[in-house]
């Protein structure tokens, strides 16, 4: 199965080739060659190792695949900037490249436009591949039998509901693929129109979708000071927060499904809140500039709040020059994160509801010791296991957040970079704060610093448990 991984992963970097085609960067394309070399020799060699192994996948195999994935996909995915010598240092390679496949959208460079066409498309495209998750499209593309789908699917993406959209594994996996693949191409074609060149409306297209946040331009969308082209990244991004199963309802016309879905209720109300928040508190109300300033404000706070809950880290201006009030608000969002089954991180909306209710529920029990409140969710039950498993997930990721900014501090960073720093990259968002904002980047922090972050972001990505079971003795023992 790894080896079936890395061999998607060769196919996959025919795409900066045929970039570097287009843009004649053909001295590009012998780095590229080589990388897709290792993976074909990695992957088929895999395949050669594991042809007459036991294809049973259990919960410990699972774990173990999906977090190896991601790591080989990472090496093999930054020799491209390493080897051409545009990001010389093998760390901030890595560090770019993981940032690229979390969706993370943190980045080590202070000049992005000096990057050829085929570098910057690959960046964008391992945000895209990271995006749905790097299993979920091996399951669409390649059939998987048995209960191994599964075990590599929740190991990827897990979940408080378990919900599945169709009996079969990979029949819901080639849902969530198409649902993807249709709202790239509508995002690229949308930004196209709002004034974008092709280029830049493809990447970003792949940046939205994603939620990732990679840019072609230092300056992000800032660069364009387009109206139009913020609308429609504001548009995308909601969307992509969106739980992808919602899209085949849609198709399906089961409005019904969607009209009580209560995460996408909490979802918009969760957005709609914070955008009216940030925006009366930063909008200037002594200029007289009237509609023109009232409407920029507005599009600014439903730009950032969109972008914080999404987890995209695509920003418009320099929101740390806002008042301390927007930051707080700004990173509860990041926490907070959007959908179950979307592309955005954080804890997600469903496990947030869900924590709220039980607390509610546990103060009526106060004054009711006798009665029986269920939490529901969805006109559901959650079990007290399911509910147990949402709480102990939730701590869990507060207490890294809370420790990974004790040990930034110790390695040289201020308290608002560590804290914005572990909650950006345990959220895979990609905004942080001080010297971490949009104005500057991640290069200058400590070597230290940035492997911990990067590992921070893939326990982020993978949400938690499938990266440290690795590190618990009773997980090897059999």
């Amino acid at each position: 199965m790894l080896g079936g991984l890395l061999l998607i992963e060769a196919a996959f970097l025919l795409t900066p080739i045929a970039v570097a085609l287009m843009y004649g960067e053909t001295e590009m394309i012998r780095y590229y060659l080589f990388t897709m070399l290792i993976a074909l020799l990695l992957g088929l060699s895999g395949i050669a190792a594991g042809w007459k192994a036991e294809s049973t996948v259990g919960k410990r195999e699972g774990a173990v695949i999906v977090t190896s994935t991601w790591l080989l996909y990472t090496l093999i995915g930054s020799l491209p900037f390493w080897i051409s010598g545009f990001i010389p240092d093998f760390t901030d390679a890595f560090f770019e490249t993981l940032s690229g496949f979390t969706t993370t959208g943190t980045s080590i460079l202070n000049n992005i436009e000096s990057l050829p066409y085929n570098l910057l498309f690959w960046r964008s495209m391992t945000h895209w591949i990271g995006g749905l998750g790097i299993v979920v499209i091996f399951l669409a593309i390649l059939p998987m039998i048995g209960g191994a789908g599964y075990q590599l699917f929740t190991s990827e993406s897990t979940t408080p509901t378990r919900e599945k959209i169709l009996p079969k594994i990979n029949q819901t996996a080639k849902i969530l693929l198409y649902v993807y693949v249709v709202l790239t191409l509508l995002c690229a074609l949308a930004l196209l129109l709002a004034g974008m060149n092709g280029f830049d409306a493809l990447n970003h297209a792949l940046s939205t979708i994603s939620t990732g946040g990679f840019s072609t331009k230092q300056l992000s969308i800032a660069y364009f000071q387009s109206p139009a082209i913020e609308y429609v990244i504001i548009f995308f991004m909601f969307f992509s927060g969106v739980n992808f199963t919602l899209y085949y309802f849609l198709v399906k016309f089961n409005f019904d499904k969607i009209i009580k879905n209560e995460e996408l209720k909490y979802y918009i109300i969760v957005l709609v809140v914070a955008a009216v928040i940030i925006f009366l508190s930063h909008i200037d109300y002594n200029n007289s500039s009237g509609f023109r300033d009232f409407e920029k404000s507005f599009r600014s706070s439903l730009f950032i709040v969109t972008s914080c809950i999404t987890s995209t880290g695509l920003c418009t201006e320099d929101y740390t020059l806002w008042n301390s009030f927007t930051w707080v608000v700004m990173l509860v969002l990041m926490i907070s994160g959007a959908s179950t089954y979307s592309t955005s991180g954080g804890i997600k909306i469903s496990r947030v509801v869900l924590i709220v209710k039980f607390c509610y529920y546990e103060f009526k029990k106060l004054v009711h010791p006798n009665a029986i409140i269920p939490v529901k969710f969805n006109g559901q039950i959650v079990k007290d296991e399911m509910m147990m498993r949402i709480l102990a997930f939730t701590m869990i990721y507060t207490l890294i957040i809370v420790i990974g900014t004790f040990v930034l501090s110790l390695s040289g960073l201020g308290f608002i970079e560590s804290m914005s720093g572990m909650i950006t990259c345990m959220s895979d968002v990609g905004l942080g704060l001080g010297q971490l904002g949009p104005t500057h980047s991640f290069s200058e922090i400590p070597v230290f610093s940035k492997w911990f972050l990067a590992f921070v972001m893939i326990v982020g990505r993978l949400e938690v448990y499938s990266v440290l079971l690795l590190f618990t003795p009773e997980f090897w023992k059999k």
